[in-house]
Parts: C-alpha cells; structure tokens; sequence
C-alpha cells in the first residue's frame, strides 16, 4: 500500500495551485468566462481528525461578484468522518464591532459527510497520511477521487490540467481556510449554530 507523510503532501499541492493561476491567466486574457460567484470572504473549518474515501486535489479559479480571480485548490472527499468539526464566520459589523458564525457539533458524536468539497487557500495538519496516491493524473480522468459537479461544467475546468488523487486520506489536527464548500450530505450530531459578538473562530 502507497503512503505519503504530510511534508510531501505540502510539496504536492503545488501543481494544482500552478494551475489554478494559470488559469487565472486566461481568464484576464478573456479566453474563459466565469461561471459562479463567491463572496471572497474565507471562512475557518478546524477538526480533530478528518477520515476519507476517495480523495481528489486539483486547481480551480473563483470569481466575486466584483470581477476578482480567486485561484483556489478544491479539495474533494467522497465519503468522510469527522471528529469535533468547527465552522466559523467572521462578520465585521459597522458601529457593533465584528460577530462570528460558528457551527460545531457534539464532540463525542463524528460528523459524517458525503461527496465534500472545499475550495480552499490553506490546509494544514499536524499529520495527513494518504493511501495509494497518484500524482499527475489528468483532472478529467479522476477515478479514486472525483471532480465537484458544480465544477465539472465549468469553462474553468480544464480535463487536461495536472490533478491527484488517492483512495484514502487521514488529517489529524486539521485546519482549513476556505472560500467556498459544497457537500452532498451532512449528519452533525448535536448540531449548534451561534451568532456572537466578538472574534471566536474555530482557530
């Protein structure tokens, strides 16, 4: 069995940034069109540990509804369990000060999603252990990971670009900032959402 330690992991998104601000590139030039728009804003995703099935990195470029290019790494997992999953948000209110949006769940109840998918800037984690890994595979021809269907029919999408993907993925100490998410399906037992003056992110 194929593994990977969470330094080579670092080193192997960088393709998939590479191409994601080629990408970026070409749509300046006009040669793609957007086709979605984010906020811009990132927000927070921390977790004890993340455990999946089918993982799949490849580049991407979002857009605000401002026109700026956001080149992004999607991170996809098909099938997940996660332990003492934290979302948060960060709101800058005017006259009231800053307010955070957070989203937890019972910590001794993991989370499990389906088809998850984060468009992110960061990931880190104090150790990733990653099984049967292929690095250079072309984005459209995915077979242990998947590509996001919202992305798939993209003019952003490139088949041919640079991707990788590995049957099975654990983070531990996870910590993730992110423009833009997209799940199939989430259980989160014990489901809390706040909304709280002051800054109180998940990290």
């Amino acid at each position: 069995m194929r593994r990977t330690r969470w330094r080579r992991f670092a080193v192997i998104l960088t393709p998939s940034v590479a191409v994601a601000a080629a990408l970026t590139t070409a749509v300046a030039q006009g040669a793609l069109a957007a086709s979605f728009f984010i906020s811009g804003d990132t927000f927070k995703i921390a977790a004890d540990s993340l455990t999946g099935r089918g993982m799949s990195i490849y580049g991407m470029v979002n857009v605000t509804r401002q026109g700026k290019l956001v080149p992004v790494a999607v991170t996809g997992v098909r099938s997940a369990r996660i332990d003492a999953l934290c979302l948060s948000v960060l709101f800058p209110i005017p006259v009231l000060g800053p307010y955070t949006l957070r989203l937890t769940g019972d910590h001794d109840r993991p989370a499990t999603a389906q088809n998850m998918f984060f468009d992110v800037s960061l990931l880190k984690a104090a150790e990733a252990e990653l099984n049967n890994l292929d690095i250079g595979v072309a984005a459209g021809s995915l077979t242990s990971g998947e590509v996001s269907p919202g992305d798939r029919h993209s003019k952003f999408f490139d088949p041919d670009s640079v991707a990788m993907q590995g049957t099975s993925i654990t983070l531990n100490n996870l910590r993730v900032k992110s423009v833009a998410a997209s799940l199939g399906s989430l259980d989160l037992p014990g489901a809390q959402l706040s909304f709280r003056s002051g800054v109180d992110e998940c990290f």
